[in-house]
Parts: structure tokens; sequence; C-alpha cells
């Protein structure tokens, strides 16, 4: 069965869960709560134009609200108990939710009666739901362990490593579901031990090309720490193509410092490389509160907007907004905007960052620098959504290309959207040089491994507070 067969089963069996779970309640509730008999119950659903309207509506509501929640991301990558409590998670919500929609307003004789309702729109949407979802996930994993289902699976590495873990995948007595189309050489391992062993299709340049031929569904990454260099490729493909699953072969120090993870106890651990920092339903609310938080914020600082701009256009000669390009989410090029806290024709020599003490700075640009005013127009670019509130700062082509020449990893930073404020930011400031861009990458890759709307909260609370008491640099 293909994905698009696949996903239209789970979403008719969550459809017909939802619809029957619709009729039972209004049965019960006729039954229980008004003590009607069949003849009386059937010509009620007859007549009675808000259960069919129900009918239509409560059923899409939850495909809305699994989809919200991201279940129907990866259909073939699903575990039976991450799914178990993923349905009773999101089925709770739900309950509680559409309980306040659809039945509050029943006249009941006791507030008994309420929960009596709950309970059994919660077990009936539960078991309905989950029962099915059981029987096809176990069905497809059944598949996957005995090799009928399979996803074509490239290899990157040609070396020992590479080696060993092709075979040990390929020897697994419950299959993994990789099918093995050939391999990517890696610079610097000689001799190739794959040779022979699957067809070759390049070098890691040729990446992007043998992945879209090839239809390939996962890259297994075989590099030593020291190669690890040349993963940029592999980082950039999992930035823009959200369906692969890429996995990294891990070695005793990633097992070490607890870098190994995996769902599976029979499968071969991996270090997953995944561009989904956050479940579907925590990415809508972070745009959300980006939106209404950057309008609002618009919106109050009016008044200052005014006055910055009145001073930043006595303080020198020259335009009152800096655009200036910087490479955002998927290395889409947009311009930034912020109040001009320079001379003008700053950069006539070139890209040059500022630092503490730079004669290019205008005495009301140093005052703005030391609260960070110069950078409160940037809420036009977070309401425009090429930016976010939190998240790493973007940096200069420019400049980029010194960094990914020495940390390559730095790539992880472009799969998602730039910030006004960041960990990095937090904890080390304005980098005045690549040095510190590097060591400030540090916090910015903490901050995707660790995304989550509480962190984002704790961000912007530091930031508040770093502004106000004038720390930082």
């Amino acid at each position: 069965m293909n994905k698009t067969k696949l996903l239209c089963l789970y979403m008719f069996l969550d459809w017909v869960a939802a619809a029957v779970t619709w009729v039972l309640l209004y049965i019960y509730r006729k039954h229980v709560g008004e003590s009607a008999d069949w003849p009386a119950i059937l010509y009620s659903m007859r007549v009675n134009t808000k259960f069919w309207v129900g009918l239509v509506v409560y059923p899409l509501a939850w495909l809305f609200c699994h989809a919200f929640f991201g279940y129907y991301n990866k259909i073939y990558r699903k575990s039976r108990l991450d799914e178990l409590v993923t349905t009773f998670g999101v089925t709770l919500f739900g309950c509680l939710l559409f309980f306040f929609i659809f039945i509050l307003d029943d006249i009941v004789t006791s507030p008994f009666d309420y929960v009596k309702y709950m309970l059994f729109l919660f077990s009936s949407q539960f078991l309905l739901t989950y029962i099915p979802r059981l029987i096809v996930t176990s069905h497809i994993n059944n598949g996957i362990h005995s090799g009928k289902i399979g996803f074509n699976t490239i290899l990157v590495g040609n070396d020992a490593l590479a080696l060993h873990a092709y075979e040990t995948v390929r020897k697994q007595k419950s299959h993994s579901g990789n099918l093995f189309v050939g391999y990517i050489r890696v610079e610097g391992q000689d001799p190739d031990m794959m040779a022979g062993k699957l067809p070759c299709f390049g070098d890691l340049g040729d990446l992007e090309r043998v992945v879209e031929e090839q239809h390939v569904e996962e890259i297994i990454v075989a590099m030593h720490n020291g190669q690890r260099k040349y993963i940029k490729p592999v980082l950039s493909l999992a930035n823009r193509n959200h369906n692969l699953t890429i996995s990294l072969v891990p070695q005793e120090h990633d097992e070490l410092i607890g870098s190994v993870k995996t769902s599976s106890v029979l499968d071969e651990p991996m270090i997953s490389i995944s561009p989904e920092y956050l479940p579907t339903w925590q990415r809508i609310v972070k745009r959300g509160c980006d939106i209404v938080f950057s309008a609002l914020a618009i919106v109050l600082l009016t008044p200052l907007y005014i006055c910055l701009a009145i001073g930043v256009k006595k303080s020198s000669p020259g335009p009152i907004f800096y655009k200036q390009e910087r490479i955002g989410y998927l290395g889409k090029p947009f311009n930034i905007i912020k109040f001009r806290s320079m001379c003008e024709n700053a950069e006539t020599d070139g890209p040059r960052l500022s630092s503490q003490n730079d004669s290019r700075i205008t005495p009301f640009g140093k005052f703005m620098r030391q609260y960070r005013l110069d950078e409160t127009p940037q809420f036009f670019n977070v309401l425009r959504g090429d930016m976010s509130l939190v998240g790493p700062r973007p940096e200069r082509q420019f400049y980029i290309d010194q960094i990914m020449e020495r940390a390559p990893q730095y790539q992880l930073l472009l799969g998602i959207k730039p910030g006004i404020t960041s960990w990095g930011q937090v904890r080390f400031g304005y980098a005045e040089n690549v040095d510190e861009m590097v060591d400030r990458l540090r916090w910015d890759i903490l901050y995707i491994e660790n995304m989550s709307i509480q962190m984002d909260i704790k961000i912007l609370i530091y930031t508040v507070l770093i502004i106000l008491k004038r720390e930082g640099k």
C-alpha cells in the first residue's frame, strides 16, 4: 500500500470512528438522559437538525484535531506504543474541547449526567479510534519487519564503518525496512570497502540528484568523527526535504555522551537527524504567537518608533531605516529592517562586523544599541513571516560561508526561521568576529535540539531582563 492510500485509510478510519461515536453518544444521551425508547430515539434522529449538522461537523473537527497534532505525518514510521500515548492524549484533549462545544447545552437532571456523558464520549472515541489504528499499524509494521514493505535507502560512506553498518542492518533478524539502492563515496575513506556490495552513485556532490532519481526515503550516514565536516550536503537535504529520514551511524563517543536514540528495541540504534524540531501543533502555536505579539508590539511601539525616527534623522544624514540582506529559513534571503545606528555608507569597503567601540556608530545609535531599540522594526519581519520572535540570529552569506568552513553544523540553523532573539544571543550576545560566531553557534544548536514553546518563553523573559539591566554585549 502506497503512502497516499495508507494516509486515506487512516483518515477514513478516524472519520468513521468519530461519526460512529457521535451516533452512539446521541443515542446514549436520549436513552439515559431522557429515558426515550427506541422508536422515539430513531424518530428524533430523523427530524433533529442538530444531529445531522453534528454528524457532518464532529468527524471533520476530529480530522483537523489529529492533523493539528501531527498524527498524519510519516505514516510509515509509527510506533504502536507512541501511537497509544498520542491517541490517548489527543482524544482526551479533543473530548474536553468538543464536550463544551457540542454537549454542554444539554438539559440534564443532575450535574453527574455531564460526567457520564464525558466518560462515554471519551471511552467511545478512544476505543473506536485506537483499535482500528492498532490493527493497521500492526499490519504495516509486520510488513516492514518481514521485508515486504521497505524504503529506498542510500548509504553515505564506503569504509569499514559503512560496511559494518550495511551488513548489520541487512542481517538484522527483524527487518528495519531499509532497501539499500546504493552508496555515496566520502572523501578520505580509502580503500573503498563497499565496492561490489552496492552500486556506487558518485560522491557527496551527487547526493541530491541521486535522492531524486532513486526515490530515496532514508539516508544512513557512516562517517568517523573527523570526517563529519563533510556532512553539509546531508544537512542541507534534511532542511529542504522533510520527508527524508536521515540517520547517523553512532560511534563509541556518541554512545558515551548519550547522543544515540532509538524507538525500537530490535533495530540498530542510530543518531536521528530530524528537521522537524517542533511538533505540528507547536509550530502552529509558535507562528500564531509570532503574529499576535508582533502585531501588538508594533501598535504599542508606534509612539516610540516616531521618537526614534526623529532621533535617527537628526543624529546624522542618511535614511531612517537600514535594510540588509540576511539568509533565512531554508537558505532564502530576505531584507532585515533596523533603525540606522551607523553613519551612512558604513560598509563601502565591504562587509564588516561592528564592535563596542566602533567609530561608525553614531551617538544616537549607541543609545539605541544599549537597549536594542534599533532591532525593534524587526517585528515587521516577524509579521511578514521572514523571522520569528525566537530563533538563531540571521547572518549574511559572506559570514555564513566562513562559518560553514569551520562548523558545517551551522546548516542545521537554516532549518528553522531566524529570530529577533535567541539562546545564543542571551548567553553570548552579539558576535564581533567569525570566531565568536562559531562560539555562539553552540548555543543555537542547543536551542534547536531543545525547541519548545516553554523554551521560547524563557528566552524572551531573559532577553527582556538583559535589556532592562543593560547586560550582555
